[in-house]
């Protein structure tokens, strides 16, 4: 069931659905919001998924300023994990 209802949107946000509609992607402004509506229900349901959760964080830390990232070097920390691993494998040799 539809239910005919008032929006108020900013110019930008007007202009923005217009082209949308111009364009071709959708058929009226009431779809381009409902398709917003629809996707941000999505995102809700998504959010609950820890890989989302993940996904998120990481774009969070790639906004970061520069000198607030975390250095990767990707030759040390697999140099890293190799010696873990050679480190486990002697343990378990040893009974350890």
């Amino acid at each position: 069931m539809n239910i005919k209802n008032a929006v108020t949107l900013s110019d930008e946000d007007l202009r923005y659905a217009e082209e949308l509609v111009e364009n071709g992607r959708f058929p009226s402004v009431s779809d381009v919001i409902s398709a917003g509506l629809t996707r941000m229900r999505m995102l809700d349901r998504v959010s609950e998924d820890p890989l989302a959760g993940m996904a998120d964080e990481i774009r969070r830390r790639a906004e970061l300023p520069e000198d607030q990232r975390i250095p990767f070097d990707g030759d040390t920390m697999f140099d890293e994990i190799r010696t873990l691993i050679r480190e486990r494998k002697a343990a378990k040799v040893h009974g350890v």
